[in-house]
């Protein structure tokens, strides 16, 4: 019997493996190479409950904007700050070349920035365009219970075509972000994430001459297909973007000499990224929206942003010329395997 069902299991895996279609095939010592097609089998299979299947939608289109992360407008009523969102599945450039399905908040990657004072009351109206339920979640906003964004827990998801709309005080003061709660471990490695600021109600002295928020995630790309990035065989990340971007197309940041840099760094995906900065010395100032003493202040040239995490970091730019900030992960540095790429962007000081 023994003799017999060895004989069975290696039949079984020849046929697997000669009919499998799988983009995400990388090694036959890969238990996901197993996989006829993304889709056919879900980490739920195994006791995981992870989605393997590729980013869908219905009726997508090329994204509008080519640049994430911009100021949303909003209008006023009664006082009230009122915002919207729409989520939807859009094609978006992160490389020349490199078109990805998006999971995305007003058809950007990341989604509109949020920027509100302590203290305003807000309203956030949200549709939903996506073919799953969603929520919302603010993350480090200190919201009401109700307006949290766990589903079930707190609100029942959102359905497709289904409008759910968010209201709280902003605060305290910091960095933070809002993104999905409902399956992250798809819809917000898929582009469901974006910034919000709380700036302070007395507004800063000396503000920076620069102030840039940058977030860090991944994405896996292969045969032509989207899927979100997991830290398990088959499902690594090919692709690194800052802002929705792979490097050389990563934004260029450029200061002049003396001005001071405020750089708010936020790590969305499921990878720690330390990130280097070529040149000065920083000093983290902020995290995860909280103001660092000053007595208490580290100064460092590589900060490792784990995800969920924020870092504000700041120096002043003493030596003109290109300076880089990249993370010090070499996979990391690369678009699909090829150097140089994915997380680096350049600070440009001139005189």
């Amino acid at each position: 019997m023994k003799k017999i069902f060895i004989l069975m299991l290696i039949s079984i895996l020849v046929t697997a493996c000669a009919t499998s279609n799988n983009p995400m095939d990388m090694g036959n010592d890969n238990m996901m190479n197993m996989t006829a097609t993304p889709g056919s089998m879900t980490m739920s299979d195994m006791g995981g409950g992870h989605s393997m299947e590729p980013i869908t939608g219905t009726n997508i289109e090329p994204a509008t904007e080519n640049v994430g992360g911009q100021p949303l407008s909003f209008r006023e009523e009664n006082g009230v700050k009122v915002f919207e969102l729409t989520t939807k599945v859009v094609q978006w450039e992160i490389l020349d070349g490199v078109t990805i399905n998006a999971m995305t908040y007003n058809g950007t990657v990341p989604g509109p920035m949020i920027r509100v004072t302590e203290g305003d009351q807000v309203k956030i109206i949200v549709k939903n365009e996506l073919d799953a339920p969603t929520t919302v979640h603010w993350h480090g906003v200190e919201v009401p219970n109700a307006m949290d964004g766990v589903p079930v827990m707190t609100q029942d998801p959102i359905q497709p075509g289904e409008t759910f709309t968010y209201e709280f005080t902003a605060k305290p003061t910091g960095t933070y972000m809002y993104h999905s709660h409902y399956e992250s471990d798809t819809q917000v490695l898929a582009g469901l994430y974006a910034p919000l600021i709380i700036d302070p109600i007395i507004p800063e002295e000396n503000p920076p001459a620069v102030d840039e928020f940058l977030m860090i995630s991944e994405v896996l790309f292969m045969g032509g297909q989207t899927f979100p990035a997991m830290p398990m065989g088959g499902m690594e990340p090919n692709y690194f973007l800052i802002n929705g971007k792979a490097f050389p197309n990563t934004q260029t940041i450029t200061v002049k000499k003396g001005e001071t840099v405020r750089l708010r760094i936020a790590a969305i995906g499921q990878f720690i990224h330390p990130m280097h900065l070529h040149g000065p010395a920083f000093k983290i100032v902020a995290t995860d929206g909280h103001p660092v003493p000053e007595g208490a202040q580290l100064t460092k040239d590589t900060v490792s942003v784990a995800p969920g995490e924020r870092y504000d970091i700041e120096w002043i730019a003493t030596e003109t010329g290109q300076w880089m900030l990249h993370c010090h992960i070499p996979h990391h540095t690369t678009n699909n395997g090829e150097e140089p790429g994915g997380l680096m962007l350049m600070i440009n000081v001139i005189e």
